[in-house]
């Protein structure tokens, strides 16, 4: 099934991402990191977050754990939002702690390194990897009928069984 047509609740977008959920829900609320796929609409609603949601969410999580502002971070991320995510695995972001920079080549990273700009990057590609892996293993939500999509968790036999009852 696309990528497109499978949602995440906010648990398992919390662990795809390796975050909390108290985090997911400050950064939903206050715009850095909204659910593509369903806001919440008062309470009660469920989230749902798209794939590249929370792509987006471990990238701001490995910004935070390295000690970038939050406003630095708004920063990138609303520029990964102008940008648009195609291509996006190709993508390195680096930092120095104050700015965040994109390159898509390595020569572009190089050069920022011979300038002494960058002190870190983020190598979209193996965060885009981590999270497939990630969601592999749990459960998603078909967009358009809201079913269960059980992750290949040999553990998780009751979704199993929910889903094969319905």
């Amino acid at each position: 099934m696309a990528s497109e047509q499978i949602g995440y609740r906010g648990p398992t977008a919390c662990a795809a991402a390796g975050i909390t959920y108290r985090q997911l829900d400050y950064w939903a609320r206050t715009g850095l990191v909204e659910p593509s796929v369903r806001p919440a609409h008062g309470s009660g609603t469920q989230r749902l977050y798209s794939f590249r949601d929370v792509v987006v969410l471990k990238i701001v999580k490995r910004f935070l754990d390295t000690g970038v502002s939050l406003q630095n971070i708004r920063t990138a991320v609303q520029h990964l939002r102008e940008r648009g995510f195609s291509d996006l695995e190709r993508v390195t972001l680096m930092s120095d702690g104050a700015t965040v920079y994109e390159c898509v080549s390595p020569d572009e990273v190089h050069a920022l390194l011979q300038g002494g700009q960058g002190v870190f990057g983020i190598a979209v590609g193996v965060v885009w990897r981590d999270v497939e892996s990630a969601l592999s293993q749990l459960h998603g939500e078909r967009v358009d009928t809201g079913e269960t999509l059980v992750g290949h968790n040999p553990a998780d036999e009751l979704a199993r069984r929910r889903n094969r009852a319905v």
